[in-house]
């Protein structure tokens, strides 16, 4: 057994790396609905793939399936409206609510209930979505001598 330190990582070629680009990805996230754009794309994505499952597996076969690829590509294209336009996060948070409880008679159950569950949630989540104020510049406070300080008298009786 030694009483070696540890030998240290060697330093790479790259200022930065992997780390970097994570926390200017998480900057970017969190300038933007990121997570109701990703439920909402998901459930797009479960109730368009849904129609083209094996016919074992389709509850509705027809219009139906028409109808559940259609509301599967507006619900997608709601996520990227929601993650690339933030403005417009209350239009789009408002369709995909809208799309996803549509797909429920339109599409095999809404997705069999997955898609439009996780569409209906990302829709809310775009809609509620506040950015991120920026910090307030705090003033020093202004600190008087305690001779300079008021003397209260207290709620004593007179």
């Amino acid at each position: 057994m030694t009483t070696d330190p540890p030998p240290e990582p060697p330093e790479t070629s790259t200022p930065g790396g992997p780390r970097r680009a994570r926390v200017a990805f998480r900057r970017w996230r969190r300038t933007r609905p990121f997570w109701a754009a990703l439920w909402t794309g998901l459930g797009g994505f479960v109730i368009f793939f849904l129609p083209m499952a094996p016919l074992g597996k389709i509850l509705q076969v027809g219009v139906g399936g028409i109808a559940g690829m259609a509301g599967g590509v507006l619900l997608m294209a709601m996520a990227l409206l929601i993650l690339l336009l933030p403005g417009q996060r209350h239009t789009a948070g408002v369709i995909a609510v809208i799309a996803g409880v549509a797909s429920f008679p339109l599409s095999n159950l809404g997705g069999l209930f997955v898609g439009m569950a996780l569409s209906v949630l990302g829709g809310s989540m775009a809609f509620a979505w506040l950015p991120e104020k920026p910090a307030a510049r705090r003033r020093p406070r202004r600190t008087t001598p305690s001779a300079e300080r008021p003397v209260s008298l207290g709620s004593g009786s007179a």
